[in-house]
């Protein structure tokens, strides 16, 4: 009964290390990206770059950390005026990882809106 638990116990430990090595970079990634978009519309609520800028500067970073993102799945909207309105930026995308015997689509979606306080 030792040597089954043992085996088991085994299995359980390669299955996690397995599964931690295909999906925390991943989310990893997704952690990074998420967090170059909140930065891009707090530094970008307040200036007069135009959105098509905004969505070239996220795509280059999105290619960077290997986001699987078209530049038309990022959508970037001014409301209100410059300084005194609102950015809104939104990148969802999808991450198809192969295990064995079950692949899997992972969605994610990028996205932000940072108001003035003016």
């Amino acid at each position: 009964m030792g040597t089954v638990k043992l085996i088991f116990g085994l299995f359980v430990i390669v299955t996690a290390v397995f599964l931690g090595a295909e999906l925390i970079p991943v989310y990893y990634a997704n952690y990074q990206f998420q967090d170059v978009i909140k930065t891009e519309a707090t530094l970008q609520t307040y200036t007069s770059k135009p959105e098509g800028d905004i969505q070239d500067s996220i795509f280059k970073k999105a290619q960077d950390l290997e986001i699987p993102v078209n530049k038309d799945q990022i959508k970037v909207q001014r409301h209100g005026n410059q300084g005194t309105g609102s950015l809104t930026i939104r990148a969802p995308y999808v991450v198809h990882v192969d295990f064995p015997g079950y692949p899997m689509d992972l969605h994610f979606d990028a996205s932000t809106e940072n108001k003035s306080p003016f």
